[in-house]
């Protein structure tokens, strides 16, 4: 089972009483929620003697978590991998795309049989540096034949798919991906790694409120894990785009964890119903920055989840059985008691827990565009989304009928299995099911009741300023109300995201002189 899944289960036995033994892998990534069970079940141990808890990883700093579970034994397993030549930089890199491509060309040239494999940052990055590598290729006299696979989230399944395929003889393939296939992704034949340095983090800025993905240097652990990927099916040879200085002087040892980089809101929500009363004081093997608890708890304050004392309320309690951000847990509950329009909010809340819907490929993005308008609803993205979800139940959830209106089919059967996971927990909770029919107003204003905390009014052209931080944001060119010719006063958005500017993502107009009830 995944880690979030152990996590809600301890909700229900606080002692994992089910369990004798617990495997926990790939520790070594320090997602949110492997280190809040780390934390959770460190606790446990001390009431269960008969439990046994075995953590793994590949690239791990053992010695730091034996450290934390009071001296316990480690045991190191010599892998199976075959050996793998490191070459670095001998000077530090100016354009790391630039580099990567005459590198994978160089090999291409010089080397034997074997696919190569390049880590790049996101989906530009990616793109640009297929391009160079077909465009410098046919520079070349007569170069023996390259195929270039790019893969990234956003790419339908059946692009992605290509990576694994096997290449026509005598042609080398170069995959150009993030850093998904880091571990997720095991594709045979690769002999070469090309490592530029670099991913994308997701950081959390709590005095914003906003989560920003940053170009950022690995770390030593990632780069370990790069270069491993060229000795899976023989001995291989890994390019580092940096120097060994770098390496070793500029590199953490570790990714940072991601609870010291993410909103908290959640996870303070969980362990408050788990119990915990002090969040301070419980044993996090990387304690998260202050701020960002202080944040997460003003939230949950705001929408009525924690009382002045900081104590779980009825409706904190009632939030705690969705496993999602708690806003989104209080317009499902708000819709279903208030506003008569749970069937509707079930599909919007299902529709934001997935990536984007729209697909915009590179040479085709006037129609992707045009075919995106079809679906706007002047004043709401999320009603928009809302709308894509029915349209496509009404053409029986077809893929065919995706491609053509540019839409990710996969994202969309995502969410409809979220969809009906949600379904089953609120008739747990014995939530009613209500639809309110044609009168879309009525969703506003429930979504009105669980984000009036992200609530921003008109500053100047096509600018917002946040009601409670004062941060100025702007309206992403995607946003349905983009192009609706006036700027509606007051929105309440979705989430932050910085790019290139501070961009509000899935935004719905408010009308202020409609009376909302807003909580006491």
């Amino acid at each position: 089972m995944t880690d979030g899944v152990l996590l809600r289960e301890s909700l229900v036995q606080p002692d994992l009483d089910k369990y004798s033994c617990i495997i926990m892998d790939e520790a070594h990534e320090r997602a949110l929620n492997t280190d809040v069970l780390m934390g959770l079940i460190k606790k446990i141990l001390t009431r269960r003697r008969d439990l046994k808890l075995i953590v793994t990883s590949a690239t791990m700093n053992s010695e730091r978590f034996s450290r934390f579970f009071g001296g316990a034994p480690e045991f190191i397993i010599p892998g199976r991998t075959f050996p793998v030549d490191i070459h670095f930089s001998r000077t530090p890199c100016e354009d790391y795309v630039d580099a990567a491509v005459k590198q994978v060309l160089a090999i291409h040239v010089s080397q034997g049989p074997g696919d190569i494999l390049v880590f790049m940052t996101g989906q530009e990055d990616i793109e640009v540096t297929c391009e160079l590598i077909n465009e410098r290729l046919e520079m070349l006299k007569d170069p023996p034949k390259l195929l270039t696979l790019p893969i990234y989230s956003q790419m339908p399944a059946e692009q992605q798919a290509k990576i694994f395929q096997q290449a026509p003889p005598g042609v080398r393939k170069v995959i150009v991906a993030t850093n998904i296939a880091e571990t997720s992704l095991t594709v045979d034949g690769i002999m070469y790694v090309v490592d530029s340095g670099f991913s994308k983090l997701k950081v959390y800025n709590p005095k914003m409120g906003m989560d920003t993905l940053q170009i950022t240097p690995i770390s030593q652990a990632n780069a370990a894990q790069r270069s491993g990927r060229a000795g899976r099916t023989g001995p291989g040879k890994a390019y580092r785009l940096y120097t060994e200085q770098a390496f070793k002087n500029e590199l953490y040892l570790q990714t940072i964890p991601e609870i010291q980089r993410t909103s908290l809101s959640n996870t303070v929500l969980l362990l408050k119903s788990l119990g915990v009363k002090d969040l301070l004081d419980f044993d996090f093997m990387d304690p998260p920055p202050q701020d960002t608890i202080t944040t997460s708890l003003f939230e949950l304050w705001s929408l009525g989840a924690l009382d002045n004392l900081g104590d779980l309320t009825p409706l904190g309690r009632r939030m705690t059985p969705f496993p999602m951000d708690p806003p989104l847990a209080k317009l499902l509950i708000t819709a279903s008691e208030e506003y008569g329009c749970s069937e509707e909010i079930l599909t919007i809340v299902s529709m934001l827990s997935v990536p984007s819907v729209f697909y915009r490929p590179k040479e085709r993005q006037e129609e992707a565009d045009a075919a995106r308008e079809k679906f706007f609803v002047p004043e709401s993205d999320h009603l928009t989304l809302l709308h894509v979800y029915t349209q496509w139940k009404a053409h029986g959830y077809s893929d065919a009928w995706c491609t053509k209106h540019f839409l990710q089919p996969k994202s969309l059967r995502r969410a409809k299995e979220i969809r009906e996971q949600l379904q089953d927990i609120m008739t747990m909770q014995k939530m009613p099911l209500v639809s309110c029919g044609t009168d879309w107003d009525v969703i506003r204003k429930c979504i009105c009741s669980g984000f009036y905390h992200q609530a921003a009014r008109v500053k100047g052209l096509g600018e917002f300023i946040n009601l409670r931080t004062s941060v100025t944001m702007q309206l992403h060119p995607t946003s349905a109300l983009y192009g609706l010719g006036y700027v509606p006063e007051y929105v309440v958005y979705h989430e932050l995201i910085l790019t290139s500017k501070e961009y509000m993502s899935v935004v719905t107009a408010v009308d202020p002189h409609v009376s909302y009830p807003f909580p006491p």
